[in-house]
């Protein structure tokens, strides 16, 4: 019986490919114990319980990014959370710490190094955070969603994927798709998406060139996010919806997407075969511009920074494309070979690895 501690949490891009790779090492192994570890501020705090796990909840300690009295403090916090890790991995007689990123993964990583317990690591953005380039100079077994993510001893896996995605046949399940959301079959559709929060200033581009992208012959289905503010529409062959648990039906119905580019967007997208204009978020540290490159390279994707995107643009850009269905589909061909559908079994495999290298310097 192996036990796994899973690190990591405070976003869903943390927690989701966490939670694939859990479910993925229970289905290979029935008897597995999988040990979640996070904080009770983060997704992860409603997510993991939710899915059936355990999680085990530490204190939540940002790096400081000024000299002030945090930042003489953090040192001493960290090293006694360290330390409390150090107790979980002995008092759960870990085998394997498996980190995905966020607040709790570099303590994890280092208290599983000074434990002797096998680490393996999955970055899910194209530009590494910093708890993985601590970690990943820890280990050999280094996992990344994106071939040109940089990291030492990376080993491109993809991202793992919730099973109704992994799963999903997009053509056999288009007409139940467009049925289910009450879209014609007669139209292309247009899906726009900004995440679960949504993204204010491409719902509001999107709405105001609605009735100029429905003249090209589309159908729009905008997933709005719960906190839009958009008002309700009265246009045909335009639904808006705050928020969408059927993503899956989403996707097979989409011929195109405008979306933001985060790693799961742009993951996902790509390895089901779904063309896309990105538009980067603009804060940050550039991340979703770089989630965009392998495919925008590869040809299956078009990216516009934030403030380039306007309904002026669509009318230049977006509507010609819409009118050239022959090159949506070369996009379409082209963005498949950047994505792949078995990055939970990839990452799952790359953990075996992990955990046999320490199996064999004890045997």
């Amino acid at each position: 019986m192996t036990r796994y501690l899973l690190a990591g949490g405070g976003t869903a891009g943390h927690v989701n490919p966490l939670l694939a790779v859990a479910d993925r090492l229970v289905l290979r192994d029935p008897e597995a114990v999988i040990l979640v570890l996070g904080t009770a501020e983060g997704l992860e705090s409603r997510l993991v319980p939710a899915r059936g796990y355990q999680l085990l909840v530490v204190a939540r300690l940002p790096f400081p990014r000024r000299p002030n009295g945090d930042a003489l403090r953090f040192p001493g916090r960290f090293s006694r959370l360290v330390g409390d890790i150090r107790g979980l991995i002995r008092e759960h007689r870990i085998d394997v710490v498996v980190g995905f990123g966020g607040y709790v993964s570099a303590p994890a990583y280092l208290a599983a190094r000074r434990e002797n317990v096998a680490i393996a690591i999955h970055e899910a953005n194209a530009r590494p955070g910093m708890a993985n380039r601590l970690g990943a100079r820890l280990t050999r077994f280094v996992g990344t969603a994106f071939r040109s993510a940089r990291l030492p001893h990376g080993r491109f896996v993809g991202m793992p994927l919730r099973r109704e995605i992994e799963s999903l046949d997009r053509p056999a399940e288009r007409w139940e798709a467009l049925e289910f959301f009450g879209l014609s079959p007669s139209r292309p559709t247009l899906l726009v998406t900004g995440g679960s929060q949504g993204a204010l200033h491409l719902n509001e581009v999107v709405n105001e060139s609605a009735a100029t992208i429905i003249g090209a012959g589309w159908q729009i289905l905008h997933v709005t996010g719960e906190r839009s503010i958009l008002p309700p529409t009265t246009l045909a062959h335009y639904l808006m919806v705050p928020y969408c648990d059927r993503m899956d039906l989403a996707l097979a119905a989409a011929d195109l997407a405008v979306a933001r580019a985060g790693a799961a967007t742009v993951s996902e997208f790509s390895a089901l075969g779904v063309p896309a204009v990105y538009v980067p978020l603009a804060i940050g540290n550039g991340e979703q511009r770089l989630n965009a490159r392998d495919v925008v390279d590869a040809g299956g994707a078009l990216i516009v920074d934030n403030a380039e995107f306007t309904p002026r643009w669509v009318l230049d850009h977006l509507v010609p494309l819409l009118e050239d269905r022959a090159a949506i589909a070369a996009m379409a061909a082209r963005t498949l070979p950047v994505g792949v559908l078995d990055g939970a079994d990839r990452m799952v495999d790359l953990v075996g690895d992990a955990r046999a290298s320490t199996v064999d310097l004890t045997a």
